[in-house]
């Protein structure tokens, strides 16, 4: 049985730059962990990204709804990866938090 994760994530960047820097950040992610997962792949249609991981001989399937002040995002897990899913949230969200929280007037540390 799948189990599902929802994160939403507040932003003030606007459609436009809380993409790119999501598909950025979806990017350096795919390099540091290209040895750990046996296939990840990312498409992008319109403001929605859809991300597919494969690890442990399990799949993962990812969707980044991008809105004007928050994204949200919805990961199904299969049974087996399901355990692992309070370690996957929080690194999910830590990573959204990291990249969204960068607008007008913030700055980086």
């Amino acid at each position: 049985m799948a189990n599902t994760i929802t994160i939403t994530v507040p932003h003030d960047l606007g459609v436009e730059t809380a993409k790119k820097l999501l598909a950025e950040r979806i990017e350096m992610l795919q390099r540091e962990y290209v040895d750990k997962v046996a296939q990840s792949e990312v498409s992008w249609a319109r403001d929605v990204a859809t991300v597919r991981v494969a690890a442990l001989g399990q799949s993962a399937t990812a969707r980044m709804t991008v809105l004007p002040e928050l994204v949200r995002i919805e990961v199904q897990l299969p049974w087996l990866l399901a355990k692992l899913s309070g370690g996957l949230q929080d690194f999910i969200s830590r990573n959204a938090n990291d990249v969204l929280r960068i607008g007008p007037g913030k700055k980086t540390s």
